[in-house]
């Protein structure tokens, strides 16, 4: 069913209407469709299922005689919000779902494995009667949402994964406090270039979708690219390279020095640190000889000493920038094939949020020829201070005037 016209009838007309006329208004059109009405009029307004549920069973019961049916509310009417008049249940809920032993304590986008209804519980028995629906609101107004549990694992689980992570969080902290930048970094995955299939539905005229070939075989002239991605955790923004060649550690940091000279530098001009989040694999693995040496020739051109701190492993899915720049650049181009580099680039570049997420992205064109080695020799002039605690995870690269070698 197109819902379109529900959702511009009720544009037009809500600025006319008050509160009563609204819900009345909502409640004939859930009528008017029939089965699934309440739900599919939801969608198309945004309106509450239960405010569409009551203007219904106001349309359908009789009113009392001698009495208007319904009521309309002055301006600032009925029940004051819970967290006004028991200020201290949104600080109550943050404790109970609190997620250090499920990974970053400080992530941004937060879950917890807790029902609605145990929550609900738990804060009354604490003193704050609340009900599962409001405490639903609460914890999507603080970032939380119910994230399922399906290909998070990619290995063991490391005894010292969740230390790792609080190591990171007060890592971020610390980082943060002193005005320095923070950066979460990784490759997303390598996309077609071309008129293929590309996940996901977008809105156009009904029987005209979009045609795209049969099969996923590259394209010899437009061949593929691979997006690597920088996400500022304090200013929420992002910066993405489209590469067309290989993914390795000289893209990666040829990516974070990009991001340092077109958006870093100007917003930290004080800055003499920057710390950096990655995954322990791929091309910024921890384990990666050329990551670190490219790292020192950053430290070197630019002069900041550059910290880094790897997730553990079999944790990469839970990434800043996992969820707080790829998933929205996917959405952003879901149902949208990928036909040109023009097209991926402002694709990426025009992906926003209502949190205030803003996105800048660029076409790298260089080469970077896979399988490059690093001589003993080479690693060892890397002025690296590795941390106390897992110091194959934490680390720091100073530039070479600077140099500390442990």
């Amino acid at each position: 069913m197109d819902i379109a016209p529900i959702g511009k009838r009720f544009e037009l007309l809500s600025p006319f209407l008050d509160e009563r006329s609204r819900r009345l208004y909502l409640a004939s059109e859930a009528l008017s469709v029939g089965r699934g009405g309440i739900s599919i009029v939801a969608r198309a307004t945004g309106a509450s299922r239960p405010t569409i549920a009551v203007g219904i069973r106001e349309l359908q019961e009789p009113a009392p005689s001698g009495k208007p049916r319904g009521n309309v509310r002055r301006e600032g009417g009925g029940r004051k919000r819970i967290i006004e008049n028991d200020p201290e249940v949104a600080d109550a809920l943050e404790r109970l779902v609190e997620p250090v032993t499920r990974g970053d304590p400080e992530s941004a986008l937060r879950w917890t494995c807790k029902s609605l209804r145990n929550l609900s519980d738990e804060l009354g028995r604490l003193g704050h009667s609340i009900s599962y629906r409001v405490v639903g609101e609460l914890l999507t107004e603080k970032g939380y949402s119910l994230q399922a549990n399906s290909k998070t694992n990619e290995g063991g689980s490391h005894p010292d994964r969740n230390a790792q992570f609080e190591y990171i969080s007060q890592r971020v902290k610390a980082f943060q406090s002193a005005g320095s930048p923070v950066i979460s970094v990784d490759a997303k995955k390598k996309e077609l270039v071309g008129d293929f299939i590309n996940g996901g539905r977008e809105w156009r005229p009904k029987g005209d979708p979009e045609k795209v070939r049969v099969h996923d075989f590259v394209d010899k002239e437009l061949g593929h690219v691979r997006p690597y991605g920088v996400y500022d955790v304090t200013r929420n923004q992002g910066w993405v390279s489209v590469g067309v060649d290989h993914d390795t550690a000289e893209f990666a940091v040829g990516s974070i020095s990009s991001w340092w000279h077109t958006m870093g530098k100007g917003a930290y001009t004080q800055a003499k640190e920057l710390l950096i989040c990655a995954d322990g694999g791929g091309s910024n693995g921890s384990r990666v000889r050329l990551w670190k040496t490219e790292l020192q020739k950053m430290a070197n051109e630019t002069g900041l000493s550059i910290s880094v701190s790897h997730l553990p492993p079999g944790t990469s899915k839970w990434n800043k920038i996992e969820h707080r720049l790829f998933s929205f650049i996917s959405q952003n181009w879901r149902g949208r094939p990928l036909v040109s580099h023009e097209v991926i680039v402002n694709l990426i570049a025009s992906t926003q949020t209502r949190t205030g997420l803003k996105v800048w992205a660029t076409l790298d064109t260089k080469r970077y020829p896979k399988g490059k080695q690093v001589s003993n020799e080479q690693l060892a002039d890397v002025a690296i201070q590795r941390d106390e605690f897992h110091g194959d995870w934490n680390y720091t690269i100073r530039p070479h005037n600077d140099k500390v070698i442990s």
